[in-house]
């Protein structure tokens, strides 16, 4: 079990250098240091002494990979590659082209985000096997054709439509709850619900699909028919031994995407005002602050990484035969 752990934590980190690299390529290669200052300054009528100024007070005026000025180990670590890019693996994401601490923001808006993500986990998983479940139950029925004709017509409906039309409806219409903006404590949950039912709903579709074929496939297994030989009643074969079965796929469907619930959602903390880490991605991107992007982008692949880390690890603990691959 140590072994099989280690070699596939060994497997992850070529990849996380790798997306390192290709993040420093994109960033100041392809998109050099004075192609960032241009961005931030305007690209009409800018001075080349404005440009090295910007540069120089953000760190960005220095060589890329070697410094051939300095010397000894100066050559590598007053470089951009190192102080940008290296020290992301010690989670040193450094200061936002505003001045602000990357890390510290990171360390804020996680919280928001968990907020947001962790009950629109739990309820969406309950809720979809659930009504999977009852398909798969009545698998062939009009009830079972239609459940999967509902599923189709949600997973066609795009995400904005759910967020606009919750926000006109309940918040706008309703007065039930706030349709923006974000509090700590007792006094947040006003805040967060609608967020959490639409996300849950929105998830509905293809979590639905998804979990009943998982039950349908295995129906056809040869132990549902033996346990069906034995005069079992079909609630029993399903709820006791087929949902148990189901749930292996299922439960390393979600490991995966664990780590990724500190990224938060783009799309709805930014239509919902929360100040998490999606939509701090996002009001980087629109005001091209490359230091945040970059940051979001490394921690990203990290936890990408980590997440399907543990899927492997949780293949083991439900298979034994997969340590053995």
């Amino acid at each position: 079990m140590i072994a099989y752990i280690i070699r596939r934590t060994l497997y992850a980190i070529p990849i996380l250098i790798g997306v390192n690299l290709l993040t420093f390529v994109l960033f100041f290669v392809v998109n050099s240091p004075d192609d960032i200052a241009r961005a931030h300054l305007g690209v009409k009528h800018v001075t080349q002494d404005a440009i090295e100024k910007w540069k120089a007070e953000r760190g960005y005026d220095k060589p890329l990979i070697i410094n051939e000025r300095a010397a000894g180990v100066e050559k590598i670590t007053g470089t951009i590659f190192f102080e940008k890019s290296l020290a992301l693996f010690a989670f040193e994401f450094g200061r936002s082209d505003d001045g602000r601490s990357i890390g510290q923001e990171i360390s804020t808006r996680m919280w928001p985000s968990l907020a947001i993500a962790v009950p629109t986990l739990i309820i969406g998983i309950g809720v979809a096997v659930s009504f999977a479940l009852l398909l798969a139950f009545f698998r062939g029925s009009y009830i079972d054709l239609w459940g999967v004709v509902i599923c189709i017509i949600m997973m066609s409906v795009s995400g904005l439509f759910y967020i606009i039309g919750g926000q006109y409806l309940v918040g706008k219409l309703w007065h039930l709850v706030p349709i923006s903006g974000y509090d700590v404590g007792v006094h947040g949950f006003k805040f967060i619900v609608l967020p959490v039912v639409i996300g849950v709903i929105g998830g509905l579709g293809a979590g639905i699909r998804l979990y009943r074929t998982f039950f349908l496939e295995e129906l056809g297994k040869d132990y549902v028919r033996t346990a069906r030989a034995k005069g079992l009643s079909e609630s029993r074969v399903l709820f006791t031994h087929v949902l148990k079965n189901a749930m292996i796929p299922i439960l390393t469907g979600v490991v995966v995407i664990l780590p990724t619930l500190f990224m938060g959602s783009l799309i709805l903390e930014s239509f919902f005002g929360i100040p998490g880490l999606g939509s701090y991605t996002i009001d980087a991107i629109q005001a091209q602050d490359f230091a945040v992007v970059r940051a979001m982008v490394f921690l990203g692949s990290v936890l990408y990484i980590l997440g399907l880390l543990l899927t492997d690890i949780s293949y083991t603990l439900v298979d034994p035969r997969v340590r053995l691959a």
